[in-house]
């Protein structure tokens, strides 16, 4: 293995070993906390066009199987590991991960001192960083002069759309970055899917007559898409039960004259105790955040806040006072993990379930 570097933008550089493909890259980085489950984490499209520096101490025992896809191709920037595990012990596996970011022309980076790294990711926050063969002042300058997209949700959202057939109840699912673990879980309730892009419009949702609507997690800021879509938000919330996750809680928030805020500190990973205020019951969930909703934004005549995070008191969870609409910013559909907050499909599900006994009924 070649020696290389990460150089992050306020000057730090990493050194290591090179594993994946021998390409240049540059990106966002970001760290992640969760000790399993990075097969799902680099294939999710949340991290769209970012670097990941992973806090587990051995990655790549599991290998790469075909049940752990978040989404047909990944498309994160890097990968930097403390250690490589290059056999795997997983009798399911097809590949190895080294393999498989050859496959896909994504870098990786071990025997890295990501204890290091990730305490000066915590102080400084995500910042741009690249990954080369040389740490010169030609490759400080590239980095400095990169300019990194804002599309993340235009790369990995739908174009058009597609049917997950089911026999159980119409759920439409806009897409801003669908993850596979939010199918799973709607086809696990045998829901009847039909996925839209996010630039659809309130006929062409209508039209297909849903029972319920999910708005999808996605990757990047979600203060850059158009208005249009917090304008389909508003007008679908009052129409048919409604169910948003991570940005699409976001946009929810959003469309309901809430504001966000970038968190000092984001949060990637399944380690922070999260609270449902109403029974005080707390659990896990995979977090993947870099925004948070304003509190002192929030209109408390229209929203009620559900949910919060122990660690940072950050909102987790929202619900409208006069329509059957509410959301989530963690993510319930335990890919990988954990499985405590798989309860909120049931909710959603419920929900629809009122709905549709109450529509049948006028």
């Amino acid at each position: 293995m070649m020696q290389r570097h990460l150089i992050l933008e306020d000057g730090t550089v990493f050194q290591g070993l090179g594993f994946g493909a021998p390409a240049t890259t540059f990106g966002e980085i970001i760290f992640h906390t969760a000790m399993t489950g990075y097969q799902e984490i680099i294939t999710d499209p949340i991290y769209d066009g970012q670097m990941i520096v992973f806090a587990m101490p051995v990655v790549g025992a599991a290998g790469i199987h075909a049940e752990a896809y978040e989404s047909v191709k990944p498309t994160i920037r890097g990968m930097i590991v403390h250690d490589l595990a290059e056999v795997s012990v997983n009798r399911q596996r097809r590949m190895n991960l080294d393999r498989f970011l050859k496959q896909n022309n994504i870098p990786g980076l071990y025997q890295v001192d990501t204890r290091q790294l990730i305490r000066h990711l915590r102080e400084t926050g995500p910042q741009k960083a690249t990954i080369v063969d040389y740490a010169d002042e030609h490759a400080i300058d590239q980095l400095v002069a990169t300019v990194l997209t804002n599309k993340q949700v235009q790369n990995t959202a739908t174009p058009k759309p597609y049917a997950n057939p089911g026999r159980g109840r119409h759920i439409v699912v806009i897409d801003f970055g669908l993850k596979h673990g939010i199918l799973r879980m709607l086809g696990d309730f045998d829901a009847n899917v039909s996925v839209l892009p996010y630039t659809t419009t309130v006929e062409e949702v209508l039209t297909l007559d849903p029972d319920g609507i999910v708005l999808s997690t996605g990757p990047g800021d979600p203060r850059t898409l158009p208005e249009s879509v917090l304008t389909l938000i508003r007008v679908l919330q009052t129409k048919v039960p409604m169910l948003g996750i991570g940005l699409g809680h976001e946009l929810f928030a959003m469309a309901n004259d809430a504001e966000l805020k970038p968190l000092q500190s984001e949060h990637h990973g399944m380690n922070h105790p999260i609270q449902e205020i109403i029974s005080q019951q707390i659990f896990y969930a995979m977090q993947g955040q870099g925004y948070a909703v304003d509190e002192a934004t929030i209109n408390r005549k229209k929203m009620i806040v559900t949910y919060r995070d122990l660690v940072d008191g950050a909102i987790q969870g929202l619900r409208h006072r006069e329509f059957p609409a509410f959301s989530v910013q963690f993510f319930p559909d335990a890919a990988p993990g954990p499985l405590e907050a798989t309860a909120v499909f049931a909710d959603f599900f419920e929900t629809v379930e009122d709905y549709v006994e109450h529509f049948n009924q006028y």
